[in-house]
């Protein structure tokens, strides 16, 4: 089963570097000036904010959070206690294929914890890491919200449902 000790908040990598700039390419840019009409303030924008953020840079470092609230006008505060709050913001590179593993009830009376703990088995990672070559990472969610057709796993941003240790073999087959 997953550690359950939190990371150290005050950990070198939790810091920005301030060397490191980061900025939306021209198209991302477009799409950023685009949430802007959508909402009635900037405070309202931050989360597609930062989803666009996350597709363009592949997570949310602690660049991204000060870049991301400069262009909000939003203290870097308040813009990591939102991406520390959902799961589906990434605070660390994943693979190209990011495995999370529904344990909550539902999935966890349906096996999912055989699902999440072959999958760390068969990849060879421990949870919430990446396999060596940059495919794959596994990682225990508490909820994605689709109870009926348990167990979930989302892969990437897709739902497969009603899976099991087969289902999941055969998925990584076809990518390899």
């Amino acid at each position: 089963m997953a550690d359950l000790r939190p990371d150290n908040p005050y950990a070198p990598d939790r810091f920005p570097d301030r060397e490191r700039r980061v900025e939306f390419p021209p198209d991302a840019k477009e799409k950023f000036e685009y949430i802007l009409t959508r909402y009635p303030t900037k405070e309202a924008a931050l989360l597609p904010t930062l989803h666009l953020a996350q597709e363009v840079f592949g997570w949310i470092s602690p660049e991204v959070v000060h870049y991301v609230g400069s262009l909000l006008d939003l203290s870097p505060a308040t813009v990591f206690g939102v991406v520390s709050f959902y799961n589906m913001y990434n605070q660390k590179p994943v693979g190209k294929y990011h495995l999370q593993v529904c344990t909550n009830l539902s999935c966890m009376v349906n096996r999912a914890y055989d699902i999440y703990e072959h999958l760390c088995e068969k990849l060879d990672v421990q949870p919430g890491q990446t396999t060596a070559d940059g495919r794959y990472t596994v990682a225990e969610v508490e909820c994605l919200g689709s109870c009926d057709t348990a167990p979930v796993v989302q892969i990437n941003n897709d739902y497969h449902e009603n899976m099991s240790v087969e289902k999941m073999d055969a998925w990584i087959r076809s990518r390899s």
